[in-house]
């Protein structure tokens, strides 16, 4: 099961999550999301754990702990393409040539 981890301390590491979900079971990857630009902390991260139960229990009793400070958000992760507002762009701005005014005098 993927689960997401949100409002996490900037100071949480991907070993701090493997910690604290390897307490409730087998955790397959423990990943924290960085800035592709200043390679920080994004504040979120996601856990995979193999055994559904132990992911449903660690979710049930890490969702609002207090973890460096903060309180988490544990829940299970949605698929990319259900997290809506999905604009691949389109519309009129990637519309080329024929329009009523490229010829038009003023």
């Amino acid at each position: 099961m993927n689960i997401y981890i949100s409002n996490l301390s900037f100071n949480v590491t991907d070993e701090d999550l493997q910690d604290y979900f390897a307490e409730y079971g087998e955790v397959s990857s423990a990943k924290v999301i960085m800035d592709k630009f200043t390679g920080k902390s994004r504040g979120f991260a996601f856990v995979e754990m193999p055994d559904d139960e132990a992911a449903k229990k660690a979710i049930q009793e890490l969702d609002g702990a207090s973890v460096d400070g903060r309180t988490i958000g544990v829940s299970v992760a949605k698929p990319r393409e259900d997290r809506g507002g999905n604009n691949k762009g389109g519309g009129s701005f990637q519309r080329r040539g024929n329009n009523n005014y490229s010829n038009s005098r003023y």
